[in-house]
């Protein structure tokens, strides 16, 4: 046999300076990227995260006495809100992608003018109209963010921005939220506006008057953002495209009804459905907490609301720990698993015991296992959707089918299962338990369809297809690679 010499390519000093100053030029870029966009798509959702759960520190302050509230009234308000919430979350992002981030500063700037109204509502009815005003207003702010970012960020830096934003304001919000309504009740009244009705006006301002800024600081997409030079652009776009199993350039395909239910796959509807799971354990314990913390102890008002506070800083360093490692590993499954496991043990917890100790710890653990989980459900479906109207509606579907964990949240800790809450805390260790199942099962899935890629099993999808349609074929490309 004869011998064959292989002859192997060293770069050059000119090629490997070229690269350095590749890698050096993205760094600067990503860092610019995290100084905007975080700490702004931060301080929106906590604005929504805040004007959603105030009526949760309004219940305490007696806005069910003042409205002449019954039974399962209050339970009904949530439900109002959470279906019109649901309805728009789709719609509402296909207008943000046609429209720009202007339709997101509009929403922004909405739902604050709507809490500001329901610090005026002299009846329950009145209640009810704001509920399902601030439902549509708030719908799409999540999945709105969550697809403008992903324009910005590849996929393997998404699960830590997303983390960041999304992960920590449910918790910074939690917390501010309750040192915000504990101050607020603590001052004198303004004119006529009393108790409860001071928390709705003075979030309310605070959002409306951000909302305003908004027009003018988000960015729109890449293409177009000011906040770009050209090489900088340049540099975004080609990021992006690296990700892609075709080169796009960023440029947004048509929206076609195909596309749209292409979205409502295996990986997608697993993601919403684990999603669901984990916001009935999640949403129904942060519109709750005042309440359950209330029956742990002969607290008042604000002793009940600062309570609440510990938890959400728990949760608040979980998010930033748990998203990290999945940055650094690049794996989505295993620290979801972690923060699923983590509501289960509080929620076994919560059920085993009834010493007010450790039911208040097992609030931190089912707080900290739950503020990171949607978000890396979300980012993981995310990341595993293409082309972008794709995107558009993964980043919709999910959240949307998740609020319908928040509906049958509201109604997991009913009046008459006080002071335990056995029924609901055992309602969602069956959910919390659920989700974990679902987690897995995705995991395994991808590591199936990867494998069938590896091996050429999807080629044929390429057979017959004009260049256009292979562009369009997004996840289904065979070199497409899901991320596990």
């Amino acid at each position: 046999m004869d011998k064959i010499s292989v002859i192997e390519h060293s770069p050059s000093k000119e090629e490997t300076k070229l690269d350095d100053i590749r890698i050096a030029a993205e760094r600067k870029l990503v860092r610019k990227l995290d100084l905007l966009l975080l700490p702004l798509f931060t301080v929106i959702y906590c604005t929504n995260f805040i004007d959603r759960t105030a009526i949760g520190n309004a219940k305490i302050a007696g806005i069910e006495n003042d409205l002449g509230m019954k039974g399962f009234d209050y339970n009904i308000a949530l439900t109002v809100f959470y279906i019109f919430y649901i309805a728009a979350e789709i719609p509402s992002n296909l207008a943000l992608k046609h429209f720009g981030s202007v339709w997101l500063a509009a929403m922004v700037t909405t739902f604050g003018v709507v809490s500001i109204a329901t610090a005026f509502v002299k009846s329950y009815s009145g209640l009810i109209v704001t509920r399902v005003f601030l439902g549509m207003a708030e719908g799409g702010t999540l999945s709105g963010l969550t697809y403008l970012i992903s324009r910005y960020y590849r996929r393997s830096e998404l699960v830590m921005r997303v983390g960041i934003f999304f992960g920590t304001s449910p918790s910074l919000a939690g917390a501010f939220g309750g040192l915000l309504a504990s101050g607020i009740l603590s001052v004198d009244n303004i004119g006529t506006v009393t108790s409860w009705r001071k928390i709705f006006l003075v979030e309310g301002i605070i959002t409306a008057g951000f909302g305003l800024l908004c027009f003018l600081i988000i960015p729109t997409d890449p293409q177009h953002t000011k906040m770009f030079s050209e090489a900088e652009r340049a540099l975004a776009l080609a990021r992006i495209d690296a990700d892609q199993a075709v080169s796009t350039q960023g440029r947004k395909e048509r929206t076609t009804l195909k596309l749209v239910l292409r979205s409502f796959n295996f990986n997608t509807l697993v993601c919403s459905l684990a999603y669901l799971m984990i916001n009935i354990s999640f949403q129904g314990l942060s519109l709750f907490l005042p309440t359950v913390i209330s029956t742990l102890g002969h607290y008042s008002v604000v002793g009940s609301q600062l309570r609440t506070v510990p938890p959400y800083l728990v949760g608040l360093v979980w998010s930033i720990v748990n998203s990290y490692y999945g940055y650094r590993r690049n794996i989505r499954t295993t620290p979801l698993l972690a923060s699923a496991l983590l509501i289960v043990i509080g929620y076994a917890m919560a059920i085993g015991t009834k010493d007010p100790h450790a039911r208040y710890a097992a609030c931190f653990l089912s707080v900290a296992g739950g503020s990171p989980s949607g978000p890396m459900l979300l980012t993981w479906g995310t990341d595993n959707a293409a082309p972008d109207t794709v995107r558009a509606v993964v980043t919709a579907i999910i959240p949307g089918i998740g609020a319908l964990g928040s509906i049958i949240a509201v109604w997991t800790y009913l009046p008459n299962d006080r002071p335990d809450y056995h029924k609901g805390n055992s309602l969602n260790l069956a959910t919390s338990s659920m989700s974990c199942l679902l987690i897995l099962a995705d995991g395994l899935y991808i590591l199936w369809e990867n494998r069938k890629r590896e091996r050429g099993e999807r080629d044929y999808r390429l057979e017959g297809k004009t260049e256009e349609e292979i562009k369009q074929l997004g996840y289904l490309h065979p070199r497409f690679r899901y991320q596990l």
